[in-house]
């Protein structure tokens, strides 16, 4: 385990939104430093030589070179953590010991659960995030969801509660509604399992917007949402039944 202060990282993909994406989330961790963005892994792999790095946060199909072939080429690679599109490569990530595998769009939640499993490789166990971190990091997390031709910022402190319209959801904020190209099993995996709570084979719901609630239904905002069969349980250890 190396005791460090700080964890060097660097970001390499070659879609700028992606990487403003995890620059903004990297900027949130006090234990990461951030010392380059790179388009690709040319570029990558000049500052990897000249520079010591302890994670690369990796693309996997850019020009070129891919993230795979790149990282094979390594012959003493930093710790990697694959964000990607596709989910057909996660054998070949996992063979080559990269730490985790996210698919964009990449939710903070999911993105700290991948920082915890390299800072326990990396650091010691008090240089973790604590709690506290993750709960003012919360008030800055947001997706982007693809409504028409465009992909939306959405944050998630602002989500009251969604509802699956097959193949689009929609999504009820504080302050307007947005329907999206999404499952509703899709998106429940992008949100934070404190903060949210699938309570109908049709509906998630944002748990601090919970006005009142029933065995039968949960009241948000007046809108009147009902607890499906199969959900009961769940509904009942998380908000507790009178």
């Amino acid at each position: 385990m190396i005791a460090k202060d700080k964890i060097t990282c660097i970001i390499v993909d070659d879609e700028p939104l992606a990487r403003d994406i995890i620059e903004n989330y990297v900027s949130r961790i006090d234990n990461l430093e951030l010392i380059a963005s790179c388009g690709d892994a040319v570029e990558a792999f000049n500052l990897i030589a000249k520079q010591n790095i302890d994670l690369i946060f990796l693309d996997i199909q850019m020009p070129e070179v891919t993230g795979i072939d790149f990282l094979k080429e390594l012959t003493s690679p930093p710790k990697v953590i694959f964000t990607t599109a596709y989910s057909e490569y996660a054998v070949d990530a996992f063979n080559l010991e990269a730490i985790d595998y996210l698919l964009k769009p990449i939710a903070f939640s999911r993105f700290l659960k991948s920082i915890h499993k390299a800072f326990k490789q990396l650091t010691p166990i008090d240089a973790l995030p604590s709690n506290n971190d993750q709960e003012t990091s919360y008030q800055d997390a947001f997706i982007y969801l693809k409504v028409e031709k465009k992909m939306q910022k959405v944050f998630l402190k602002d989500i009251q509660y969604i509802e699956s319209l097959r193949n689009y959801i929609k999504i009820k904020t504080i302050d307007r509604e947005i329907t999206a190209l999404k499952s509703i099993s899709s998106i429940e995996d992008m949100l934070p399992a404190k903060k949210f709570l699938r309570v109908h084979r049709s509906f998630i719901i944002a748990i601090d917007f919970v006005n009142a609630f029933s065995p039968s239904e949960i009241d948000i905002k007046g809108m009147k949402i009902p607890v499906g069969r199969n959900y009961k349980e769940v509904v009942k250890e998380t908000l507790g039944y009178f």
